[in-house]
């Protein structure tokens, strides 16, 4: 007995005796019925083929793979003639008229794939929705037309709202089959167009645990993530509303020679100290550099940022740190982070380069 809980597959077992009668029909069949005569188009063996492939399908009575097999072969040859919108007229009227064929959903793939291609996207969303939430599974050649329907949606669906569900239906129900790092990164982009941004953090966190996960055309993702949930996690108590007024107590510490002063406005997580011709993938070996141990009353502050800062990052010279490297540039940037309005476009110190900027 089937389990009606468990989607119906096509084993692509094609037996010979179709493709015979196929052939022998061709011969010895007066044509298809009146009804199929639309589709009955391209050239003389085009023709001839669909006339008995029609034929035998009105002789096939029973769903089942059989007759997938000649609604593949029909669907072949309209969309090989160039009559793609023939084909989706067929596939279409064929699921409207067998509702209990439990292939339909396969049907109905075929047309979403079919106006994707096309560059239809309304149309192929509409069926690609449709075999999601109207239709039984069905297995075809081991693969899912849920699977492949949903995956399809996450990429094509412009609404978040919708996205989100699709996403989530992925991860709950073919775990399995994706890249979990990869769903989880893209579902936490999906939450922050939403503006839930606990909601995006938590499917981050989900992300990092995939450190193998490689996310096309971002290939810092890693580290960008792991940055912006430290931050996330961290009591941002460091961040100054102004960047003047970052500055100035800062300027302070260091005029009072007072390490505790000056640490207290460091950045607590993502802090780099590194030279101007480091790479960035340099920052975390410097993160705690121990900048107390260098501060003395020899140290002066410019009093003007550098010429090169704007109104989301600047550069503050200092001098008289250490014989070796007597000069350091501060560097300060304004805080991006929407998950918060209060600390969103505050300010802190993020960072040291050593030496005179090339």
């Amino acid at each position: 007995m089937k389990n009606p809980d468990r989607p119906q597959s096509i084993s692509r077992r094609t037996s010979a005796t179709i493709l015979l009668l196929a052939v022998l029909v061709f011969g010895f069949l007066g044509g298809c019925r009146s009804g199929h005569s639309y589709y009955v188009v391209g050239s003389s063996d085009q023709r001839k083929e669909l006339s008995a492939l029609f034929s035998l399908l009105d002789r096939t009575k029973k769903p089942g793979e059989d007759r997938v097999f000649l609604i593949e072969q029909i669907s072949s040859i309209l969309s090989r003639a160039g009559f793609e919108d023939r084909m989706n007229l067929f596939l279409t009227t064929y699921a409207e008229k067998n509702p209990h064929d439990a292939y339909n959903a396969y049907y109905l793939l075929m047309v979403a794939q079919s106006y994707k291609a096309s560059g239809a996207l309304p149309f192929a969303i509409h069926y690609f929705e449709r075999i999601v939430r109207n239709y039984p599974d069905v297995l075809v050649k081991g693969n899912s037309v849920q699977f492949i329907a949903l995956r399809e949606l996450t990429r094509v669906t412009k609404n978040p709202s919708l996205r989100l569900d699709y996403y989530k239906d992925l991860i709950s129900r073919f775990g399995d089959k994706v890249d979990l790092g990869s769903t989880y990164y893209y579902l936490a982009r999906t939450y922050e167009e939403l503006g839930q941004w606990d909601q995006a953090f938590q499917a981050y966190k989900q992300f990092l645990k995939y450190p193998d996960t490689r996310i096309a055309g971002v290939p810092d993702a890693r580290k960008v993530i792991i940055a912006r949930v430290a931050f996330y996690d961290s009591t941002k108590d460091w961040t100054m509303p102004t960047l003047d007024s970052l500055i100035a107590a800062i300027r302070d510490a260091i005029w009072r020679a007072s390490p505790s002063r000056l640490l207290r406005y460091k950045a607590k997580v993502n802090f780099f100290a590194m030279s101007w011709d480091q790479q960035s993938s340099d920052y975390d070996n410097q993160a705690d550099f121990p900048i107390e141990a260098f501060l003395s009353t020899h140290v002066q502050v410019a009093d003007h940022v550098e010429m090169t800062s704007d109104a989301t990052e600047a550069y503050l010279r200092t001098t008289g740190w250490s014989l070796r490297i007597p000069t350091w540039y501060l560097y300060f940037r304004k805080i991006n982070f929407p998950a918060d309005p209060e600390i969103n476009g505050r300010w802190e110190w993020a960072g040291i380069y050593f030496g005179e900027r090339v």
